[in-house]
């Protein structure tokens, strides 16, 4: 059948789901992935694995605009207060997750069983720890969304998701670099950590370029608020994709654009309004149901002790960093109580990050079942998570 068809027939029950949802009083984000999940190769089959294989563009569309309206929720003007706490929190709970969670594993890899010979003790560890320190944006937006909450508190998190997936980002690709070809240091020296750098400066360039060129473009066509929609979209495509064909990071580049909309251009609140009343929830149920999709429940009965590990460790590194975090900057109880809990939705970013290790030389023994394990652990992240940041956020509404 065309993909088409099954595009078509999962926005039809897409809309069911958002029915039963409200019936149910659970939030759409939940409804989605159990549709997914549902109607996925794994349950019912009824949405086949070609499509699921085919769906690539799909994903990367919802995670460019996903990863913009992330950062066009970092405006100077609301949050100028705020940035050195956001920056500092946002550091103390990436790296207290990254420490903990590569030490778990590293003393513990006997006790996890993950079919590993030692010498991948090291890496194996570093590697979990990295792809812990990132957090789904997507769920976190859709949560704040849905339940319509915009206080500074809600800002304050989105903040933190921004920075907190740019350092992750960039923890990942530094334990690449490090552990490239060798699964011990053997192999590194301090010069290779610097390839990073120009990698790291050119995505962050091609984020604000994208940004000034559609603003130049937007007031062309300041008369013209639906035009300046679409060239808004398609920029983001465009700097999505450049970044992803040169082997830069497109969802920093996105984000970054984002940023840079948002605090460039008094206009962009029209173009985003344009987003919230008409794209977002169509980005978001795409995302959501074709994400659950990949969701094999039988791999969370082969591997249970490296999940509980990863789950629970990632979640005690992020309520810990954060109450450090907040305590350093002297924040209020709300932030050291809350933005960690409601940092545990885990998606998109990970899944990609873990994917991604499969096109890198030198990983090929690891990256199917480090896949995998994110895979399964999404399942826990993505039903559990949106219930856990939900309460965080109605604790602050």
């Amino acid at each position: 059948m065309e993909p088409l068809f099954y595009l078509g027939l999962i926005f039809v029950l897409g809309a069911i789901m958002k029915w039963i949802s409200i019936k149910m009083k659970i939030l759409y984000v939940v409804g989605y992935l159990i549709l997914g999940f549902i109607t996925g190769p794994y349950m019912l089959n009824i949405i086949p694995e070609e499509f699921m294989k085919a769906s690539g563009i799909i994903t990367d569309i919802s995670l460019s605009l996903i990863s913009v309206l992330v950062g066009a929720n970092l405006k100077y003007n609301i949050l100028k207060d705020e940035w050195k706490k956001i920056i500092i929190v946002s550091l103390c709970e990436a790296i207290f997750t990254f420490i903990l969670v590569a030490s778990v594993f590293y003393i513990f890899f006997d006790f996890l069983s993950m079919g590993f010979e030692k010498n991948y003790q090291l890496q194996i560890a570093l590697i979990f720890a990295a792809l812990a320190s990132a957090t789904a944006p997507a769920t976190i937006l859709a949560i704040i969304h849905e339940l319509n909450i915009k206080n500074k508190f809600s800002s304050f998190l989105l903040g933190v998701v921004a920075t907190d997936n740019a350092i992750a980002l960039i923890l990942f690709s530094l334990v690449i670099i490090a552990t490239k070809g060798s699964t011990n240091f053997a192999g590194f020296t301090f010069e290779s950590a610097f390839v990073i750098i120009p990698i790291i400066v050119s995505t962050i360039f091609i984020g604000i370029l994208g940004a000034f060129i559609s603003e130049f473009i937007d007031r062309v066509f300041k008369n013209y608020k639906n035009i300046k929609t679409t060239s808004t979209v398609g920029m983001i495509f465009l700097i999505y994709s450049i970044s992803k064909y040169y082997n830069l990071d497109p969802l920093l580049a996105s984000l970054v654009m984002g940023i840079t909309m948002a605090n460039l251009s008094r206009n962009f609140t029209l173009v985003k309004k344009e987003f919230d009343y008409h794209l977002k929830d169509i980005i978001f149920l795409l995302f959501f149901t074709i994400s659950a999709m990949h969701l094999d429940i039988k791999f969370l009965l082969l591997m249970p002790k490296v999940i509980f590990v990863y789950v629970i460790f990632r979640l005690i590194g992020k309520a810990l960093g954060t109450w450090v975090g907040g305590s350093i900057t002297k924040s209020s109880e709300s932030i050291k109580k809350y933005i960690g809990i409601a940092l545990f939705p885990q998606a998109g970013i990970a899944i990609g990050l873990s994917l991604s290790l499969q096109l890198e030389p030198g990983f090929e023994t690891v990256a199917p079942i480090i896949v995998n394990i994110i895979i399964a652990t999404t399942v826990i992240h993505e039903f559990i998570g949106p219930i856990v940041t939900k309460f965080a956020l109605i604790q602050n509404r």
